[in-house]
């Protein structure tokens, strides 16, 4: 099954930017090994729901969402194949029932798996458990010269690490096996903290650090003694002993909820430095109590957001990026504080405000975003001030010896050739040239 090639304005879930390219969208593998052999530049997208411009910055784009089908479920072991463009959320719903979980997950259950792997995506277990590449058993891809090569880190080793958080440069990936993780519920234990400052967070993430999944949301417009008041969010999977009475009949099954809507893109006045700060004041001080512990289902843990459908239209027609940053864990104080300082004094607040720990994992997937050091991710309104903003916001990430992720960098123009390299060669090949000068240009 397969469409003709389409041209058509495309935009990923930040709605920015928006670009006029060749849309191809087929199941077809031979469809798929021709279309990549007549193109110049061409680069797979999932479900769009990156934050960025890493699928966009193409000639032509081709949709995997058409490769949608379960390959094999070892019930036994814990292994899950499928093809590339399976949705999380899809997944889930199968391997949950069966007593599994996903070994790492993003803040969404809505992307393919074809894209965790491509951003080697990471989660409030990366400091504990890494990233999702980790958990690869093989998968495989289509090249530029239109070859099916199965890859693991036995076989085609190279084009296998190359691939994890190589962004789509090495070609499609059609299909992939990994391994899962053993669960007793569909529940999480989790412990909540106030944080007063940034030098409390600090001292909660250090003191929760054994925790399996930890995160903090941030005050990011807050000054002086409050600077990065914050509430940490730290969990561990629930065993059935600890449920409570009600949940214990269905222990895999937790209730499905009833999702919200935003019905309409918002007027870009409603977003501003004053809603902002109210809803980081409600947030902050819904919880009185310093610390509180109690269970919550894995959906209110992991995806809050999915449960409002189309949440992006609150940031008006314009759309918004995420910036996501990450600096180094033995300044990453003094370089929080500077980034906190810079965006207070811009008055550009987010209310999407993500603090994490994290820890550098296997050398040989070396173009994963993390290292050991802290992340902070931030929503920001499109608006004529922040390309400034972002280029304030580089210039100390750079300083501090950070990196900016690669599926959040819109409008970061140095850091895709900061560490995406083909190790062989030391060089890139002609199709990623070409996509580095489109994202270059």
């Amino acid at each position: 099954m397969n469409d003709t090639e389409n041209k058509k304005n495309v935009t990923n879930w930040g709605k920015y930017p928006v670009v006029k390219t060749n849309f191809h969208v087929t199941s077809d593998l031979k469809e798929i090994e021709k279309i990549i052999k007549k193109s110049n530049s061409i680069i797979a997208r999932g479900n769009g729901r990156s934050y960025g411009d890493n699928s966009l910055n193409s000639d032509n784009i081709l949709s995997t969402l058409r490769l949608n089908k379960f390959l094999s479920f070892d019930r036994e072991k814990g292994v899950f194949e499928c093809e590339s463009g399976v949705i999380l959320s899809d997944i889930l719903d199968v391997i949950v029932p069966e007593g599994y979980f996903l070994p790492v997950t993003p803040g969404t259950k809505l992307i393919t798996v074809g894209g965790a792997i491509g951003a080697n995506v990471h989660g409030k277990n990366n400091h504990s458990e890494g990233c999702f590449g980790d958990y690869l058993v093989n998968f495989n891809i289509i090249t530029q010269d239109g070859e099916i090569k199965k890859c693991s880190r036995e076989e085609n080793s190279d084009l296998f690490w190359n691939t994890i958080g190589g962004m789509g440069l090495t070609g499609v990936i059609i299909s992939a096996k990994f391994t899962l993780k053993r669960i007793q519920t569909a529940y999480i234990k989790q412990k909540v903290l106030k944080a007063e400052n940034l030098e409390e967070i600090f001292k909660f993430f250090e003191e929760c650090e054994n925790w399996t999944y930890s995160v903090a949301w941030i005050d990011c417009l807050q000054k002086g003694k409050r600077m990065g008041r914050s509430i940490l969010m730290v969990g561990e999977h629930a065993t059935l002993s600890e449920l409570p009475t009600q949940w214990k009949g269905k222990p895999l099954q937790p209730k499905k909820k009833f999702k919200l809507n935003v019905p309409f893109d918002f007027p870009s006045f409603i977003l501003n430095t004053w809603s902002v700060k109210a809803f980081n004041f409600l947030y902050y001080f819904k919880q009185r109590k310093k610390i509180v512990s109690n269970i919550v289902d894995y959906d209110t843990f992991f995806y809050p957001l999915d449960a409002i459908n189309n949440w992006n239209r609150i940031y008006g027609r314009n759309g918004f990026i995420q910036y996501q940053f990450i600096i180094p864990k033995k300044v990453g104080k003094e370089g929080m504080t500077e980034i906190l300082k810079t965006i207070a004094k811009s008055g550009q607040g987010s209310f999407l405000a993500v603090l994490k720990l994290y820890k550098k994992g296997d050398l040989k997937a070396h173009n994963s975003f993390p290292i050991d050091g802290y992340s902070l991710a931030l929503d920001f309104k499109i608006n004529k001030k922040l390309s400034f903003l972002v280029k304030e916001l580089d210039e100390i990430v750079e300083h501090y010896g950070g990196r900016i992720y690669l599926a959040k960098d819109s409008m970061s123009k140095k850091t895709l050739i900061d560490y995406v390299k083909v190790p062989e060669t030391g060089k890139f090949d002609s199709l990623q040239q070409k996509r580095i000068d489109n994202y270059l240009s």
